[in-house]
């Protein structure tokens, strides 16, 4: 026998096929192929195990993304849960915009579970998902980090450390910046302070598409907006959420309302060359009569070429060609009338569906104008408003470095003393780094930094500062927490009337909620001073003395030290006259029963609309000495008529979790298992939870500018100079009243007008929406988005259970009632006029 026949006799036995081609003749060769058989089974039992383990050990999640030629996709990180995919995908993946062609790409340490594993089979021809570090290069790689659209980075909301989770995210964001620094990356941050610590990364640069989504920042403001206009906060959270409504004939009239402006969502496109040279007011008519879109902002380029600013309902103001407006919309289809529009071809049209590209279009190509794509339709130009100068690449040459950083050089060759646009101020200057060498000497002193040689030029000591140093907030001398305690006597004696009262749920070492992000925008400086509503924080003096350094320049803040559960605290602070009930917590949400974390704030709720009002008085003891106190009251006033119930008390509970909306209205029928935004207090304003901002992340993907305008609208003017201001952690700095500062007040506010009564009470008596629209806009400049509505249409008067939800964008030939209040955005009022749309009638 040859030695291969050999190998082949011993192979077929071993794996005991035994063909029988080739057998044993004597008996030694049988004792043998006995033994090797005996032998041969028990190794391979011995190292089968093994075998198995190493091919067990390659995870079918520890593979590379392959993702086709010219197919984008984005990479997906940070709290990754059955839960919060599931909510990110159907957002990101909702129908309504169009064909979405981005492939998603999750990256996590662990794997996913059955649960989520199923998610992912549903979605496998959209969705990867590899398991892998963030922190470690290799993995990376496999995801195509450095080829990826966008990095994304979810917060766990739920957590019991928001500044730990923060901080993990930002080193998350440094790996993937150090790993691959063009990366556009969105984050998602727990709390504001945080935020500074971006500014630390040499390669992050909000210019080139990277962007931080503050929860506690957007969710306060939110708040505060509500503060000023009832319901506002659920039309801003529908507004950027992608949902489609189905009215029905078996669901109440108020429902079938309130569905169809849910469907509502914020679209960008281009207007057509024939909005070339009219003001903001005739093109917003314009594209509400004839093309039944609401135009809400245009993006405006500064004559010096600086960066492009967002401009809501700006006055006055002449459009050049090609500008980018802000549409409120049922779709995007809908959204491209703006761009077809042609005066010549279009101006008989009635039917607003039959605008479509015409032959004149062609035209006006030829000039080079090209459309811009609705951030919610396509991602061909994610980045499309980004200016173009920005995205340039520029060789360094001669150019000034600061910080590593190209210095921007202004038309007449001279450093840009600019930020994001905006002027910097003196203030900031002095923050800034300067680029002059630190040894170079003038007549025996040391070289000034960039605007310390204007010191000379202010007397701080004989300067009233209002304003803080960009203009945009009203700013008041720190005051000590002390001087602006007042007990339950102190209170009670206190005329408060259409005020705002925070009930503050705290422990001693609760994680700070940031109150800045809640007062501010109730500060902002486009109110007149005596327009500030009073803000009265009902809680634990410990807990906000560690919040007072951010709010110690803010004016008109009071603080009662008692608890938000105690009615005789509750009286004291008249929550009956106020404008709004604001009822928070900071605690931080037990692990053994995540569900019980709204308990204190639904228990107040519940305590609130269960009080009664009227002839009681609350029992006034001898009044402490404490004229500091009352002083920041500010003046009082003659108290107007309040709810004699509790249930008709204005009022906001911000909600942990979800479904424990179903307690906080004990007279609706809501299904437990009922989505936020379809339930009775979420869509009359009453309630408001942080998940309704997870629909952020897909917005700004889509659209960098949208969350630009939502910050706008929201935060009352937050700015990049101000970010540069708080992140050096010494709070508001005052500035001087210069003509520059002094023109950041005119900017446009949310505001709530009734037409109960006033100049607009004729438009409650059976006239349609779009007559109240034109003649607002007209007459007031004033820009109507919705309307807030009595839920029982037939109430001819507002009584203790009369309760309202909001009505986004409501179609041109809605009828009003009388007892209709319309969501506006209001126009800066220099001079006081006749009529004062500033106050809320409740």
């Amino acid at each position: 026998m040859s030695y291969w026949s050999a190998v082949y006799f011993l192979m077929v036995t071993m794996s005991t096929v035994g063909y029988g081609d080739i057998t044993c003749e004597t008996s030694i060769g049988r004792v043998f192929q006995l033994m090797f058989l005996g032998v041969g089974l028990a190794l391979f039992a011995s190292v089968l195990p093994e075998i198995l383990e190493l091919i067990g050990a390659q995870s079918k999640w520890a593979g590379t993304y392959h993702g086709a030629k010219g197919k984008r996709h984005i990479v997906v990180c940070g709290h990754i849960t059955y839960e919060s995919v599931l909510h990110f995908l159907k957002d990101f993946l909702h129908e309504d915009r169009e064909d979405v062609d981005v492939e998603v790409v999750f990256l996590h340490r662990s794997e996913p579970d059955l649960e989520f594993e199923g998610l992912l089979k549903r979605q496998h021809t959209r969705v990867k998902y590899f398991q892998g570090s963030l922190m470690n290069a290799m993995d990376l790689e496999r995801a195509k980090v450095h080829d990826a659209d966008a990095c994304l980075v979810l917060a766990n909301k739920y957590c019991p450390d928001p500044d730990a989770e923060d901080a993990a995210n930002i080193m998350r964001v440094i790996s993937m910046k150090n790993y691959c620094e063009e990366s556009r990356i969105i984050i998602q941050l727990m709390q504001y302070h945080n935020k500074a610590y971006l500014l630390n990364i040499p390669s992050w640069d909000w210019k080139q598409g990277d962007d931080v989504i503050c929860l506690a920042e957007l969710k306060l403001g939110f708040i505060a907006q509500s503060c000023l206009a009832p319901g506002f906060s659920t039309m801003m959270a529908n507004l950027f959420a992608m949902r489609s409504f189905i009215t029905s004939p078996d669901m109440a009239a108020w429902q079938n309302d309130y569905l169809q402006g849910t469907g509502c969502e914020m679209y960008t496109e281009t207007l057509s060359p024939s909005f070339s040279g009219m003001t903001f007011s005739q093109a917003s008519e314009l594209c509400f009569v004839k093309l039944k879109l609401l135009l809400l902002a245009i993006e405006v380029k500064p004559i010096d070429g600086g960066d492009t600013k967002i401009s809501i309902n700006p006055q006055s103001s002449k459009m050049p060609a090609n500008t980018v407006g802000f549409f409120i919309a049922q779709s995007a289809e809908e959204v491209k009338r703006a761009w077809f529009y042609c005066k010549a071809c279009h101006e008989d049209v009635k039917d607003e569906n039959l605008i479509k590209k015409c032959k004149c279009k062609h035209l006006a190509n030829k000039t080079g104008a090209t459309p811009a794509t609705p951030f919610s339709a396509a991602l061909s130009k994610p980045l499309l408003n980004i200016k173009n100068s920005v995205m340039a690449k520029e060789e360094n040459g001669s150019k000034p470095v600061m910080n590593g950083r190209l210095v921007p050089i202004g038309p007449n060759g001279l450093v840009d003393e600019t930020y994001g646009g905006y002027h910097i101020s003196y203030e900031v200057k002095k923050l800034m780094p300067t680029n002059k060498p630190a040894d170079q000497q003038k007549n025996g002193k040391m070289e000034v930094g960039i605007a310390d040689d204007q010191a000379k030029d202010f007397d701080f000591a004989k300067t009233e500062m209002k304003y803080d140093s960009t203009g945009m907030f009203h700013w008041t001398p720190a005051r000590s927490i002390e001087d602006c305690i007042l007990d339950r006597n102190q209170a009670a004696m206190t005329v408060l009337n259409g005020h705002v009262v925070v009930c503050l749920f705290a422990d001693p070492d609760s994680p700070l909620i940031g109150l800045r992000n809640l007062v501010m925008p109730l500060r902002a400086s486009n109110f007149h001073y005596h327009e500030l509503k009073h803000v009265v924080i009902v809680g634990a003096v410990d807990y906000l003395r560690r919040e007072w350094k951010t709010l110690q320049n803010l004016p008109k803040i009071s603080v009662l030290n008692g608890s938000p559960l105690s009615r005789a605290d509750l009286r004291a602070v008249n929550v009956n006259l106020c404008d709004m009930c604001v009822i928070l917590s900071a605690k931080v949400p037990s692990n053994d029963d995540p569900t019980l974390a709204d308990k204190e704030a639904i228990l107040a709720s519940l305590n609130i609309k269960a009080m009664t009002f009227g002839d009681i008085i609350t029992n006034i003891e001898s009044m402490g000495d404490s004229k500091d106190a009352l002083n920041n009251m500010g003046d009082t006033t003659v108290k107007r008529p309040g709810p004699i119930y509790g249930t008709n008390v204005p009022m906001i509970t911000e909600l942990v979790n979800d479904s424990n909306v179903q307690f906080l209205d004990q007279d609706d029928d809501d299904d437990p298992d009922t989505e936020l935004y379809l339930t009775q207090p979420f869509a009359c304003g009453t309630a408001f939870a942080v998940s309704v901002l997870d629909s952020l992340m897909s917005t700004t993907y889509f659209n960098q500018n949208a969350l630009t305008l939502i910050r706008s609208l929201i935060t009352g003017g937050a700015t990049p100079e101000l970010e540069i201001i708080l992140a050096e952690g010494a709070g508001l700095r005052g500035g001087y009243s210069t003509p520059d500062t002094l023109s950041h007040r005119d900017r446009c506010r949310v505001g709530q007008i009734s037409l109960s009564d006033g100049p607009l009470a004729t438009f409650g008596e059976g006239r349609k929406y779009q007559d109240l629209f034109v003649a607002s806009l007209r007459n007031y400049g004033m820009l109507c988005i919705g309307l807030y509505r009595l839920r029982d249409a037939a109430l001819t008067t507002v009584d203790a259970t009369s309760k309202r939800y909001v009505i986004t964008n409501p179609p041109f030939d809605f009828g009003l009632l009388p007892t209709d209040q319309v969501y506006v955005l209001l126009p800066f009022e220099r001079k006081q006029s006749r009529f004062s749309f500033s106050e809320t009638e409740v």
